[in-house]
């Protein structure tokens, strides 16, 4: 088994350790904070690294653990990622109307995303937007790959719903 590295192998995962941490939180003050404490829990555990499968598991589930703590203290769960993210702009509509119809669509499909039951927003979010196998997610949740299919699933279908219903009116 490889030797891990602080610097090597677990410092490069900030940035993915943030990301999930502002998902959960909705802040980035308080998903700043949990990388932070994430990072001192993993560096406290050091001795432990040699025996641990995957040490990217091992840090995401601890972020999100900590980020989850941190909802529950806060009770900020209905907050939108409206309010601490700026949209992304990755084409420029080609007039004025339709990149607002563009950038409204792309808020309340995060409204809808941030409405989700946690489980199904935890899966959603770390295969669609970060990437991940359904068996990391499963690792990093705890839960089997089969619960993580089924989560994503739902969380996929009760989004398409909303947002049909929303856009028929």
């Amino acid at each position: 088994m490889k030797a891990i590295s602080f610097q090597t192998d677990i410092l490069p995962l900030k940035n993915e350790l943030y990301r999930l941490a502002l998902r959960i939180t909705m802040n980035a003050a308080e998903a700043e904070d949990v990388v932070q404490e994430t990072m001192m829990k993993v560096w406290n555990k050091r001795d432990d690294w040699n025996r641990i499968e995957s040490i990217e598991a091992f840090c995401l589930t601890i972020c999100r653990n900590l980020s989850l703590d941190k909802v529950r203290r806060m009770d900020n769960q209905t907050q939108s990622l409206d309010a601490t993210i700026q949209p992304l702009d990755h084409r420029v509509a080609s007039n004025p109307e339709e990149h607002t119809v563009q950038r409204d669509r792309v808020r309340l499909v995060r409204q809808l995303i941030s409405e989700l039951p946690e489980k199904q927003r935890s899966c959603m979010q770390l295969r669609d937007m970060e990437g991940k196998s359904y068996k990391d997610i499963a690792t990093i949740l705890g839960i089997s790959e089969e619960q993580v299919k089924v989560s994503i699933f739902r969380a996929r279908q009760a989004i398409k719903e909303k947002f049909m219903r929303i856009e028929e009116c």
